[in-house]
């Protein structure tokens, strides 16, 4: 394993306990049970890669050829519920679970923004600024989609903030960034730039207009 096949394998680790993280969080607050918290927890983490697989041809799914991440998924939606069975006081109040979330979806947003784009870049798209921006998008957004269509709640991506177009933002900057700069710089820089936008979009409470 070269080191930038390490330092994508490591950036997926992270997105994945983040947006497992995420998930088991919603589905806590739906006060599903275990099961349930897990299923929403691996759903959140590879539901996107999973539909970036479908759309760019790669049969069978990333998630059935390295089964790890599902793994990892269940492990960290089976140590949130725990937690929260034994110390449900961490999470009351709605400011601190949206905190949580706030935290976690932005992390897993950013990574798997990023690592969408550098899969389609490894299958051969690098030239389809399009495709690469789309594939980017729907591995960020696509998991917490799903998430809130299994949980019945509003979709994440329609509600919260800027969400969906942070997303964008960062597979656009890490398109560019990979052709001027290379593989590592793209990662990063895209990552950064999803988790920044998240960030000040909450702290300043930027939201598309919405009709009321």
């Amino acid at each position: 394993m070269g080191y930038q096949e390490t330092i994508t394998f490591i950036l997926e680790m992270i997105g994945t306990i983040a947006f497992a993280a995420s998930g088991a969080l919603v589905g806590s607050e739906q006060k599903m049970d275990i099961f349930g918290v897990s299923v929403l927890g691996v759903i959140t983490a590879v539901g996107g890669g999973m539909i970036r697989d479908v759309t760019l041809g790669i049969t069978p799914p990333g998630v059935f050829q390295k089964p790890v991440y599902a793994a990892v998924a269940v492990l960290t939606s089976v140590l949130v519920f725990f937690l929260l069975y034994f110390k449900r006081e961490m999470l009351k109040g709605n400011v601190t679970y949206d905190k949580v979330m706030l935290v976690m979806d932005s992390v897993g947003l950013g990574i798997f923004t990023v690592v969408g784009v550098n899969t389609g870049i490894r299958q051969g798209f690098a030239d389809n600024t399009f495709l690469l921006v789309f594939v980017g998008t729907i591995t960020g957004v696509g998991g917490g989609l799903l998430r809130d269509m299994m949980a019945e709640v509003p979709p994440y991506i329609f509600v919260k903030h800027i969400y969906a177009c942070a997303s964008i933002v960062g597979a656009i900057v890490c398109v560019y960034t990979y052709r001027w700069f290379g593989v590592v710089f793209s990662l990063i820089f895209g990552s950064a730039a999803v988790i920044l936008m998240r960030y000040l979009a909450a702290h300043y409470r930027w939201n598309l207009p919405k009709l009321k």
